[in-house]
């Protein structure tokens, strides 16, 4: 390889390391978690305060814990569980979603309760 080929290597490294760095740190944490029932927001809490939240449904219940600025399920009763062993999140855009009952928590920066003036 030529003296070029180390310098475009090089740039192209350098390049996707920015893009990274810019995706991954400039992604702030949100303010909200939004529990989501079959599509409807049914409650949003602030992810600064810690608290303990059941969440029911015809299908079956899950145990929204928030504390420490995330949130994760630690309790179901559907049959897989991968709603509780998922990891616990904090950022915008992040979700959990537990498919037996049609339940969708996700973090977000506005408070889905508040009307957007805009539209």
């Amino acid at each position: 390889m030529k003296k070029h080929d180390f310098i475009v290597i090089g740039i192209i490294i350098i390049a996707a390391a920015a893009i990274f760095a810019f995706l991954y740190f400039g992604n702030n944490g949100g303010v909200y978690v939004n529990v989501e029932i079959d599509g409807k927001t049914v409650e949003t809490f602030s992810l600064s305060e810690d608290r303990t939240f059941v969440i029911e449904t015809e299908n079956g219940t899950n145990t929204l814990v928030i504390k420490d600025g995330y949130a994760s399920v630690s309790e179901a009763d559907c049959p897989d569980k991968i709603c509780v062993h998922h990891r616990k999140i904090n950022r915008n855009g992040e979700s959990i979603i537990c498919l037996p009952h049609r339940v969708v928590i996700s973090i977000s920066d506005k408070n889905d309760d508040e009307v957007d003036l805009v539209s």
